[in-house]
């Protein structure tokens, strides 16, 4: 049986940190990814309304496929500007694409936003809304450990009609391969079976990480595919782009582009499976892929078996986050 790195988050991966700031006043927030020196990097949007920024430099096709930091925000359009405050940071520090000498370097900081502006919280914000400097502060706070539930890009985030928030896990593969997820969950979808009680990730619990309460304690109807639609309408959450998971996954396999996007393609599944319904019209689900390289793939598997072995075990590792992003943010 497999089981959780040491820290059960995703900063088990040798070489990442993450970092939060949280704005209470305006309840919502920002959390930062940093993996500098540049690790290769991919995504998948299989949401109808997200909110993005360089998505397009990770593309196989195109010239870059690697990534500084990855940013994951609250505040809708305006959150993309805390990408702005990451960038920055970053390339004061030197951490970046060098092009010529002399130059500033030229951090990747690939991003994906959620909205959280009709979930409390003083937005009158005017001309300067908070996300840059809440940015620069993320990238300065991260770390190795870092909090789980209402906090960074998460503060104001929703799960049908519960707190969502930020989570995160990770699972040791043995012979030094890690796989880990990091989730900021806003999903119009829910985390719990009908009965109010029960996360439909149960099965992929390990070690009790989200409450171990286990299965459903009687008989559960499934059969309706929105039993939320009714309140959620009510309450105005049904509406393109209001609503989204976004994720990152990573491992320290030395993988390439391409691997990276079908294993961020995989991961998706994942939401799937704790989220019920996802990857609707009103979401912006949105996974990062990243790897640092560090493990060459060996083992006598085909290289196409350990893509495969790598993506299950991200998508599990996104199940088990999602889920564990809700019950912190209720405990």
């Amino acid at each position: 049986m497999f089981n959780p790195a040491a820290r059960n988050l995703i900063t088990d991966i040798e070489g990442l940190k993450v970092g939060h700031a949280t704005d209470d006043v305006a309840n919502t927030g920002v959390t930062v990814l940093l993996c500098t020196p540049g690790w290769t990097a991919a995504v998948d949007v299989r949401g109808g309304g997200p909110g993005t920024r360089e998505t397009d430099a990770l593309a196989p096709e195109n010239l870059v496929g690697r990534a500084h930091a990855i940013v994951l925000a609250g505040g809708s359009v305006f959150g993309l500007a805390a990408a702005d405050g990451v960038a920055a940071a970053l390339s004061h520090e030197g951490r970046g694409l060098a092009l010529r000498p002399g130059s500033p370097a030229i951090p990747i900081v690939p991003s994906a936003v959620l909205h959280d502006l009709s979930n409390g919280g003083d937005k009158r914000w005017g001309l300067e809304p908070p996300y840059r400097r809440l940015g620069i502060e993320a990238a300065a706070a991260a770390g190795e450990d870092f909090s789980l539930g209402a906090v960074g890009a998460g503060r104001g985030a929703m799960a049908g009609r519960i707190r969502g928030g930020i989570g995160s896990t990770s699972i040791d593969l043995g012979e030094g391969l890690i796989v880990g997820a990091l989730v900021a969950v806003n999903a119009v979808g829910s985390a719990l079976m009908p009965d109010g009680e029960t996360y439909w990730a149960w099965p992929y619990e390990l070690d009790q990480e989200f409450g171990g309460r286990g299965g459903p304690r009687g008989p559960i109807d499934l059969s309706d595919p929105a039993p939320d639609q009714s309140r959620l309408l009510a309450i105005g959450r049904l509406q393109p782009g209001a609503n989204t998971t976004i994720a990152v996954v990573a491992c320290n396999a030395e993988l390439n582009n391409v691997d990276c996007r079908r294993i961020a393609m995989m991961a998706h599944d994942g939401i799937a499976r704790a989220v019920r319904p996802a990857h609707t019209p009103f979401d912006g689900d949105t996974v990062f892929a990243l790897a640092s390289g560090a493990l060459p793939l060996s083992g006598g598997l085909t290289r196409p078996a350990h893509i495969a072995r790598i993506g299950s075990a991200s998508a599990d590792c996104l199940t088990r986050a999602i889920a564990r992003a809700v019950h912190h943010s209720q405990n």
